[in-house]
């Protein structure tokens, strides 16, 4: 069990809590965090960690050091400042994007705060690791990154300046960054079991870091950014940026209707045209038109068609080929191409110059209802290959839906949101080839090394976990996150020798039992003292009153319980013992 400072009297310590919430917190995380003093804001996406705060942060980052050090992973610290020149070998200096915090020196000499160190890491790498019987290795460090988010107004679940546990492993093949892959999988599961956190490991998009495998850890919240797909029959989990839309088993029905013209006049979406017409949403037909980037000046026009309440996934058309570079159409565009408005537009009698990328889904539809390419028109009765020639390229291009078959054949998806505080990537030789990071093997021979980078957001936990954890007293924290277990609440401290001799007596007991105790000794009243304990997350309070005290009992109440109960003072200790450590 990790140890932190146990003696702590109310008197001594600061507090700094918050009736009222702050005017521009949006989350429940920002609000309560602010509102117990846990930090405090300097400027936009900057705060300081005040003394509770700190606590909870240091016990969030000692067991993520503890698990990383069970994993062989060995700890270092890189600067936080890096110079351009390591970025320009790998290009994303010019990639990274204007999150990137780019500085100059007196010398004129470009550098940026890192938001990551792949480069720095790979840089110590190739300068220090020759021969294959120095690798396996896996370096970490817990760190402040930097990263200028445009809109930073969620806490620190969205802060420009942030603690993270960066780790990076270098491996002579793949079946060793594999292995180590799966070492550090389960040392994430550990570190989230242990915070007790409700999570799940989904598989994820490797995004800007690039690589080939990757898995992202979320902690489970209604107030999450991203949809995450799982199946309860299996252990299926992946971001619904990632989740596979199986295709539909049945064939295409044979046409029954006659394509046909159907007037109207304002409705534009599938739900409203599927109104108009009396037929299901799932008989509609939307075009989404798209341009991606060629030879041309003008770029090349797509058109995206899915089913109407289904809707596209960006990051998976991003990957079909031709489409690495697209985004939407603009007006101008879509008239030029086909001669109608947006709300309209459709897959019907379209030049040469439309390419149609359908979904799985619409793929096996027949009979169904699309835009006419005709001002206050859609067209019902459309059948491919009847009236329209087969798409050019069916994939999947929608986000997954509730019920949907699950990838891995074991029952269907369900849909929940989460906040990723974690993620793990195969990187291969992607950096290791573009910095020349080599070692050399067993026969002589000069080989890239394999790269593995795992992530996770220490300071980004403390707002996941609150917003998992509240109700309308405050913060929820789990014992191991909490920046006291327990905390003594004597009603009369500056009134009553009685009293306060106990409390005394009682505290010094649970600081001998080991056991992180805030002794309220400012003699406030009651209300005030419970109203702060729930507000800043202590999970256990004990009571001491003299009506109790007459009885040799205390009272003991659990933060997320609704009734309170009498223990006998001399078995206090014990049962705390067991319910706080």
């Amino acid at each position: 069990m990790l140890r932190f400072e146990t003696t702590m009297r109310a008197s001594q310590f600061f507090f700094n809590t918050q009736k009222e919430a702050p005017a521009d917190a949006e989350l429940q995380s920002h609000i309560l965090m602010v509102r117990a003093g846990l930090i405090k804001r300097l400027g936009s996406g900057l705060y300081s960690w005040m003394p509770l705060g700190l606590r909870v942060l240091r016990k969030v980052e000692a067991i993520v050091r503890d698990e990383m050090n069970k994993a062989g992973a060995l700890e270092l610290l890189m600067p936080a400042v890096q110079p351009r020149e390591l970025w320009d070998e790998t290009g994303r200096w010019a990639v990274f994007g204007p999150q990137m915090l780019k500085i100059t020196d007196r010398h004129s000499r470009e550098f940026c705060f890192g938001p990551t160190h792949e480069e720095v890491i790979t840089d110590i790498a190739r300068s220090e690791i020759r021969s294959y019987k120095q690798l396996p290795l896996n370096f970490y460090q817990v760190q402040t990154k930097f990263r200028d988010e445009i809109r930073p107004r969620f806490g620190v679940m969205r802060a420009r300046e942030f603690m993270m546990k960066d780790a990076y492993s270098f491996h002579t093949d793949f079946a060793s960054l594999e292995q180590t892959y799966q070492t550090m999988y389960q040392a994430y599961s550990n570190v989230f079991t242990r915070l007790g956190l409700k999570f799940r490991a989904v598989k994820a998009d490797t995004g800007a870091i690039g690589g080939d495998g990757s898995h992202e850890f979320h902690v489970l919240a209604d107030s999450g950014e991203d949809g995450l797909a799982y199946c309860d029959a299996s252990d299926y989990a992946a971001n619904v940026e990632l989740a596979e839309a199986l295709p539909a088993s049945n064939a295409r029905a044979a046409a029954v209707e006659t394509m046909r013209e159907v007037e109207t006049p304002k409705q534009t979406a599938c739900e409203d045209v599927a109104k108009l017409l009396n037929i299901s949403v799932e008989r509609t037909v939307k075009a989404i038109a798209l341009i991606a980037k060629d030879e041309t000046a003008n770029g090349k026009f797509y058109l995206a068609l899915l089913r109407g309440d289904h809707t596209l996934n960006e990051i998976k058309v991003g990957k079909l080929t031709g489409l690495s570079d697209f985004r939407l159409a603009t007006e101008e565009e879509i008239r030029a191409n086909l001669s109608c408005p947006p709300g309209f537009i459709g897959p019907v009698n379209v030049g040469e110059n439309v390419t149609i990328v359908a979904d799985r889904t619409v793929a096996t539809m027949s009979d169904f209802v699309c835009g006419a390419n005709k001002p206050k028109y859609h067209l019902a009765g459309v059948n491919f290959a009847r009236d329209l020639p087969e798409p050019s390229l069916v994939a999947d291009i929608r986000n997954v839906v509730e019920g949907d078959a699950s990838p891995d054949g074991k029952g269907k998806l369900s849909l929940c949101r989460g906040i990723e505080v974690g993620h793990i990537f195969q990187l291969r030789t992607k950096y290791s080839e573009a910095m020349s990071a080599t070692y050399l093997d067993d026969s002589g021979e000069t080989k890239a090394m394999e790269m593995g980078c795992y992530g996770i957001g220490v300071s980004r936990i403390v707002g996941a976990a609150i917003e998992q954890g509240n109700d309308t007293r405050g913060i929820i924290f789990p014992t191991s996150m909490a920046p006291f277990a327990v905390t003594i609440c004597p009603i009369g401290y500056d009134k009553s020798e009685t009293i306060s001799t106990a409390a005394n007596n009682l505290y010094a007991e649970l600081v001998t039992a080991g056991i992180e105790v805030l002794l309220d000794d400012r003699g406030e009243r009651p209300g005030v003292m419970f109203a702060e304990a729930d507000l800043m997350g202590i999970p256990h309070r004990i009571i001491i009153g003299e009506r109790g005290l007459a009885e040799s009992v205390a009272e003991y109440k659990g933060r997320t319980e609704a009734e309170s109960k009498m223990i006998p003072l001399m078995n206090v200790v014990e049962f705390l013992q067991k319910v706080a450590l």
